[in-house]
């Protein structure tokens, strides 16, 4: 995996791979061999949600991402930012990439999505209103829960794991491979 960080942002030497004493035992990590600083890379929260548009008859709404190259269709997702719930994000997310108001939420689950080091806070939100799309959305789709089809990877499985808590076995289909 390549490293986002190459130099130390307290005295600028170059990081390398060291192993050094943790809690857990010795553990390898991107670290500064002049001040022992240590990029530690732990997974980024990024927040899901399965919307379920309460006023279109319980259809839900995916969403393909303006810089999607394939045509595929996902769960509208986001990043939390400092000072607020998972909850709130997923409400501001909601409402910043679809313009739609969150009128409840439940927590389908947690998920580890490694391949992009992150951990993903999935959930059912029930919402309503006009759909306007943020620039970061190319276009939109609603779908009856039983026409969904699932992805294997990060919010594909709590999209599953969703249609499952319905009594809809889930279908997959695989995203188109990345070049590279």
């Amino acid at each position: 995996m390549e490293h986002a960080f190459r130099h130390c942002p307290n005295c600028a030497a170059g990081l390398r791979m060291i192993v050094a004493a943790e809690d857990s035992g010795d553990k390898e990590r991107l670290r500064c061999p002049d001040c022992g600083w240590t990029h530690w890379n732990n997974p980024v929260p990024v927040l899901a949600a399965v919307i379920e548009c309460t006023d279109r008859d319980g259809q839900l709404l995916l969403a393909r991402n303006a810089a999607w190259s394939h045509r595929m269709f996902g769960l509208i997702t986001g990043f939390m930012e400092a000072g607020e719930s998972p909850e709130q994000g997923i409400t501001r997310e909601v409402a910043e990439e679809t313009a739609l108001r969150v009128q409840a939420l439940s927590l389908i689950g947690v998920y580890d999505f490694q391949r992009m080091n992150q951990v993903i806070i999935a959930y059912h939100a029930q919402a309503s209103g006009e759909i306007r799309l943020s620039p970061e959305l190319a276009e939109c789709k609603l779908f009856a829960p039983a026409d969904v089809r699932c992805w294997r990877a990060g919010t594909g499985f709590a999209l599953a794991d969703w249609l499952r808590g319905r009594g809809h076995e889930p279908q997959f289909i695989d995203w188109p491979r990345r070049n590279g």
